[in-house]
């Protein structure tokens, strides 16, 4: 009886918190937010290739089709410690990228050219 009530009670804890955090290819850490945004984690080195690998990785592993377009929500340059928030759609989106693109008109990427940016051997975090 003990042991179910404690189960429950940990399942009702666990679907009532925040949404999971998702770990991208490369490493990195990517939090669902309320507002359907996405925070992806400041963490040591981070530069703005290892922010947009992680925010194309996410996207695609939603189900998302590959082409679906990526706005930087957060003005760069990003501040050490300070994660990037990004979203699909361009409402409040940043003035640009944080990458330097030729002919980009705006602050998006879509999720394939996003997710290009992986490297093939991802740091390790400590």
């Amino acid at each position: 009886m003990i042991r179910a009530l404690a189960f429950a009670a940990l399942a009702a804890a666990t679907f009532a918190g925040p949404a999971a955090a998702y770990i991208a290819r490369n490493g990195e850490v990517v939090r669902p937010e309320a507002d359907g945004t996405f925070l992806v984690v400041g963490s040591p080195g981070q530069g703005p290739g290892e922010s947009w690998c992680a925010a194309g990785d996410y996207v695609m592993a939603q189900g998302l089709v590959p082409t679906t377009r990526i706005w930087r929500l957060s003005e760069p340059p990003r501040r050490q410690g300070q994660g990037v928030r990004f979203g699909l759609s361009p409402q409040g989106a940043a003035s640009k990228t944080g990458l330097f693109i030729l002919g980009s008109k705006d602050a998006s990427l879509s999720a394939i050219h996003a997710r290009a940016l992986c490297r093939k051997d991802p740091p390790i975090h400590d």
